[in-house]
C-alpha cells in the first residue's frame, strides 16, 4: 500500500497556514476574482464557489460549466463540512486507510465526494466558517487552483 504521510502532512499544513484573521464579502468577491483570473489566464474552464456561514457570497460559472459542477461543489462542500478538513486531504486520507467515505463514515456518496477542489474557509480564533471550491477540472488542478489563489491573497493582505 502507498504511503500517503508526506502529501497528508502537506496538505494539513496547508489548512494551518492559509487561514484569515477577518474574511468579509468583499474578500469573497477579491479571491473569487482571483481564482477566475487564474483559470482565464491558463485557460481553464472552472466553477467557483465561496460561502461564509451557509451564504453564497461568490458563485461564477464558465462557459461549458453546466449544473454538473454545481453538484460536485455540493457534494465536495458536504464533505468539506463532515469532516472539516479540505476535500482533497479527505480523498487522501481514505486512501492511506485504503477504504472510503462511504464505508468509512458510512455517508451517502450521491452526496458527499471526497476529491480535490473544497477547501475550508478558517479564520484565526474562530475555525471554519465556510467554504472555497473550484469545480471543473481533475482533483489536484482544482486544489492547487484554491490554494494558489488563497496564497497569492493572503500574501498580498500580509504586504499591505
Amino acid at each position: 500500500m502507498e504511503d500517503y504521510t508526506a502529501l497528508l502532512n502537506t496538505l494539513l499544513l496547508q489548512e494551518q497556514e492559509l487561514q484569515f484573521s477577518e474574511f468579509s464579502n468583499n474578500t469573497a468577491i477579491e479571491l473569487g476574482q482571483l481564482i477566475l483570473a487564474k483559470a482565464f489566464a491558463v485557460g481553464k474552464q472552472i466553477t467557483v464557489d465561496i460561502r461564509k456561514n451557509g451564504m453564497t457570497l461568490f458563485h461564477a460559472k464558465m462557459n461549458d460549466n453546466g449544473l454538473g459542477h454545481d453538484r460536485w461543489i455540493t457534494r465536495k462542500i458536504n464533505v468539506a463540512h463532515h469532516f472539516e478538513h479540505s476535500s482533497y486531504y479527505i480523498h487522501f486520507l481514505m486512501k492511506s486507510w485504503n477504504t472510503t467515505i462511504q464505508d468509512n463514515a458510512f455517508i451517502d456518496p450521491l452526496n458527499y465526494a471526497a476529491e480535490g477542489g473544497c477547501f475550508p474557509l478558517i479564520v484565526k480564533g474562530a475555525g471554519m466558517i465556510g467554504t472555497i471550491t473550484v469545480s471543473g477540472l481533475e482533483g489536484h488542478e482544482d486544489h492547487e487552483m484554491v490554494v494558489a489563489s488563497l496564497k497569492k491573497l493572503l500574501h498580498s493582505k500580509v504586504s499591505s
